[in-house]
């Protein structure tokens, strides 16, 4: 335990005398702890991907880090993804809920804003803890292809592309060396998996790697099946190789 909490990172409603609130940033940490996950926009559409590291008998057909909260909106997670099924049940209720009063699908900035504002209330109230993770929401509205992040203080902002989770710092600094704005949908999933390979122990089967896309034809999501994984991989190899790290 470090000197500097001294008791205040025992209640969440308690400031330090510095102004910080300790089971907010252990929160964040558990974030950087998880997982890797990544978003990234293109013009066409919206990629997220994930690792998941799975044991030799799981069956792993089953994405435990990417949600889909409406047709045209996806989730990608890192942390502790049982606060994520709570966060995403929350975000698909207030998705349906939108479609019945308005008769037309939620804003994704919308459905962010209202994380963030469920995220925020676990951070002023005895007796309850932060959510031990953080979201990555995209997709496709009336706006274009969008991309936002929640975290577990309540905040939340939009970017072109993203990554939370472990390694997340080295991934976002290659991001921003290697994002285009005017990236393809298929280049953009090709980005997403060579980022993965850059933090990963596993630099060449797919196995753990899952992925969604939502288009800007279609709006509607959908998850990337292994042989079209395959060919992601194998161009994210090609690139790896044209411009080592």
């Amino acid at each position: 335990m470090l000197p500097a909490a001294a008791g205040y990172d025992r209640a969440i409603t308690v400031f330090s005398p510095d102004g910080r609130l300790y089971q907010v940033e252990y929160a964040i940490e558990t974030v950087r702890r998880g997982t890797l996950a990544i978003g990234i926009k293109a013009k066409d559409g919206v990629v997220l991907a994930v690792e998941e590291k799975t044991r030799k008998l799981q069956i792993n057909n089953v994405t435990q880090k990417i949600f889909q909260v409406d047709d045209h909106i996806g989730v990608a997670a890192a942390g502790y993804i049982p606060d994520a099924r709570t966060q995403v049940d929350h975000a698909r209720f207030f998705a349906q809920s939108n479609r019945l009063i308005y008769d037309e699908p939620v804003d994704v900035e919308g459905v962010a804003k209202n994380i963030a504002d469920m995220a925020q209330q676990f951070t002023q109230y005895a007796g309850v803890r932060p959510f031990g993770v953080a979201l990555l929401l995209a997709g496709v509205d009336k706006n274009g292809a969008n991309l936002f992040l929640t975290d577990p203080s309540g905040t939340y902002i939009g970017y072109d592309a993203m990554a939370i989770g472990a390694g997340s710092d080295q991934v976002t600094d290659f991001l921003e060396k290697s994002y285009k704005q005017d990236i393809s949908l298929a280049e953009a999933a090709s980005l997403a998996v060579e980022c993965i390979y850059l933090v990963s122990e596993d630099k060449s089967s797919t196995k753990h790697l899952k992925m969604a896309i939502i288009d800007t034809k279609t709006k509607t999501m959908r998850k990337i099946e292994d042989e079209e994984l395959e060919k992601y991989a194998a161009s994210a190899k090609e690139r790896a190789g044209k411009h080592p790290a």
